[in-house]
């Protein structure tokens, strides 16, 4: 089963670390270089991820996009970036426009997501990255819709015409389980800083019964409340 998954998986061998959607965001950023300027996020909610863009590069033109009204979009404070409205499904730009579109967990709530990567797709620069988060094992929450496994993920990315370079585990889904049983606590948020219970737990078994990387992630992800990824156009 392991060399199955391999084989329709880019599951990474460099290290098994969790991370999360800024984290690798980050790393691919750093490959990227000054052609990394004009960033959609898709599905901003509040618009947090401005703050994140701004500080690796302040003159970065950020866009957030996201449905008229939703729980987070409904707190949103923010006027300092273009925040736009749109159908959920056609985004309002050009075809080639973004060099980043960045997707922190938010197509577990599209209700049409074939649709919607096919204009991610087309908005995208050739060569550039889509790259956040989505939900595997995690409870429902805000509206949400779908939960996919990594394998079915890369179906819909290669039926959209997209390439996806990388998967990672993100936390683990017996955290966030707990964590929504007990009404969601700000406690657990440190668990997406750093490795969370039962990600702990399996790297400490891989790493004792002599796994490689690979195989940790393989694990991991086996187990993952959500995901991250990194698809090219």
């Amino acid at each position: 089963m392991y060399k199955d998954y391999l084989k329709s998986l880019p599951v990474p061998k460099d290290h098994s670390r969790q991370v999360n959607a800024y984290k690798i965001c980050k790393s691919f950023l750093g490959n990227y270089g000054d052609k990394s300027n004009i960033v959609l996020d898709l599905g901003c909610g509040e618009g947090d991820s401005i703050d994140f863009f701004r500080n690796i590069d302040p003159d970065i033109q950020w866009f957030g996009l996201d449905l008229e009204s939703s729980p987070e979009v409904n707190r949103r404070e923010r006027q300092d970036a273009t925040f736009l409205c749109f159908d959920g499904i056609n985004i309002p730009f050009n075809e080639n426009y973004f060099d980043i579109i960045f997707c922190q967990q938010v197509l577990e709530h599209v209700r049409h997501p074939s649709m919607l990567l096919k204009e991610v797709v087309r908005v995208l620069k050739p060569g550039g990255y889509f790259l956040g988060s989505t939900s595997q094992l995690e409870p429902y929450h805000s509206f949400s819709t779908w939960n996919y496994t990594p394998y079915g993920f890369h179906c819909l990315l290669t039926d959209a015409g997209m390439n996806l370079q990388e998967v990672r585990p993100s936390i683990d889904a017996l955290t966030l389980i707990i964590r929504a049983g007990l009404g969601r606590p700000a406690f657990f948020s440190r668990c997406w800083e750093k490795e969370s219970p039962l990600n702990l737990f399996i790297e400490l078994v891989g790493r004792l019964t002599h796994k490689n990387s690979s195989q940790i992630n393989f694990a991991k992800l086996m187990f993952c409340g959500q995901f991250c990824f990194v698809a090219t156009k």
